[in-house]
């Protein structure tokens, strides 16, 4: 699919922006509660910007990037990603990947004598802060409430992805840059309104909305394999000197770990199979415990590169074989 959907919430009666007035003191957002909640499907970035160009002038207006939960409570709901446990109240918005873009860079150093009032001129000065793909996309480049009137870079910059993008994989790919994160939450507010003046007060910016050209109109991410986590690092597996056992006993437990993690693909199956048969043999005498074997051989198994619980259904049918019959079966001799 190439549309997307964006939450609207609505404000009754809240001011979702700032006011400035003529000595320069502002007054900040009201605190808003409640919402109403509405989706609009978009196609592509000019549906986007043609959506933010609307909603510039409603003040008691921001988006999300929460889908809503439930279509039958849109009215005078609360911002829940989550059920309130105090509260009992059920979520209004869930977490889902979006094609859509919003970078929150918010007080980012300007090269000193940059016009803030130009839109194009203070993008250009943040974008090489960004991955590549940015700084080759089509974006619309929207000032934040206090972009030109405080010190620093504050925009927002929205652009549209070749693919849905989930949070996570958005936290990911911008970490070590200037962009606010919490901005990819689902509950989260990105202002959308531009600020009031109050009488006396005038607007430092010719347009506080731009489009800037790219070589391409969609922003290139990555994929979702560059984008996953990294695999959890599997740690070291440390023999315990066993409890009932002796030198002997923990010496085969450390030498049976060390073969393990050590052989290859096409080797370490059997390997562990040898191992955990021999030593079943001590956990019969009583010089180790079935847990010290099974988590040994887990363990070791795992650092091989094999599934967590692989290691432990071996151990558990050495264990088992021993105590039944004592002799290696046909075909594992």
């Amino acid at each position: 699919m190439t549309s997307d959907g964006i939450t609207i919430l609505h404000a009754k009666h809240r001011r979702l922006t700032k006011t400035w007035h003529a000595d320069g003191t502002c007054d900040g957002y009201d605190s808003a509660k409640h919402f109403d909640l509405h989706e609009v499907v978009i196609d592509g970035l000019d549906a986007l910007e043609a959506l933010l160009r609307d909603l510039a002038p409603r003040w008691d207006c921001a988006v999300v990037r929460g889908a809503i939960a439930d279509p039958a409570r849109t009215r005078s709901v609360r911002r829940l990603a989550h059920p309130d446990p105090e509260t009992g109240e059920a979520a209004t918005l869930r977490d889902i990947p979006r094609r859509w873009l919003s970078l929150d860079l918010d007080g980012v150093p300007l090269p000193e004598g940059l016009d803030r009032r130009d839109l194009a001129a203070c993008a250009a000065a943040v974008l090489p802060m960004l991955p590549e793909p940015l700084r080759q996309a089509d974006l619309v480049v929207q000032a934040s409430s206090s972009h030109g009137i405080k010190p620093g870079a504050r925009l927002r910059l929205w652009g549209w992805c070749d693919r849905r993008l989930a949070r996570s994989e958005l936290v990911r790919w911008f970490q070590g840059t200037p962009v606010d994160a919490a901005l990819f939450r689902p509950a989260q507010l990105n202002y959308t309104a531009a600020p009031l003046f109050a009488p006396g007060a005038t607007d430092p910016l010719p347009a506080r909305l731009l489009r800037i050209q790219g070589t391409s109109a969609i922003i290139q991410a990555p994929s979702a394999e560059a984008l996953a986590p990294p695999p959890e690092p599997v740690a070291p597996v440390r023999p315990v000197s066993p409890g009932s056992g002796s030198r002997y006993a923990l010496a085969a437990l450390t030498r049976a770990i060390s073969t393990i993690s050590s052989r290859g693909e096409g080797d370490r199956h059997p390997a562990a199979v040898a191992e955990a048969w021999g030593l079943a043999r001590l956990v019969k005498a009583g010089l180790l415990t079935e847990s010290e074997v099974t988590r040994a051989i887990d363990g070791a198994l795992c650092q091989a590169g094999k599934p967590k619980g692989e290691g432990a259904a071996i151990a558990a049918w050495a264990i088992r074989q021993r105590t039944d019959s004592g002799t290696l079966p046909e075909g594992m001799r």
